[in-house]
């Protein structure tokens, strides 16, 4: 009865030791949507557009004028997927945007 003990619990020991038993979802950055994406219209102010897509993960150190949003997930050992997003600013009014996202409705775009 003792060694059945001890080799069940040395198995649940071992087990726990593999790497790769468990391996987690990474997400990393902002998350954007189509949906998001349809609501941006030209000459939207900045607080406007922070209201709809949230606050810009990078934004330019030099210039106010661009926004980028990046959205990276990697499910559990498989492959990372990058999706991003630039904003352009014109004399303080959303003036296109460029990246992974195109729009459904009349938007701007590069």
């Amino acid at each position: 009865m003792r060694k059945i003990l001890i080799v069940l619990m040395a198995s649940f020991f071992i087990s726990g030791c593999f790497p790769g038993v468990h391996k987690i979802d990474i997400p990393q950055g902002n998350v954007v949507t189509q949906d998001m994406i349809d609501q941006l219209r030209p000459g939207m102010t900045p607080s406007q557009v922070r209201f709809i897509m949230g606050t810009p993960l990078i934004t330019d150190t030099f210039s106010d004028e661009r926004w980028d949003y990046l959205y990276s997930f990697q499910e559990g050992g498989k492959q990372r997927t990058q999706e991003r997003i630039s904003l352009y600013f014109t004399q303080g009014k959303l003036s296109r945007f460029s990246g992974d996202f195109k729009p459904t409705a009349a938007t701007p775009s590069e």
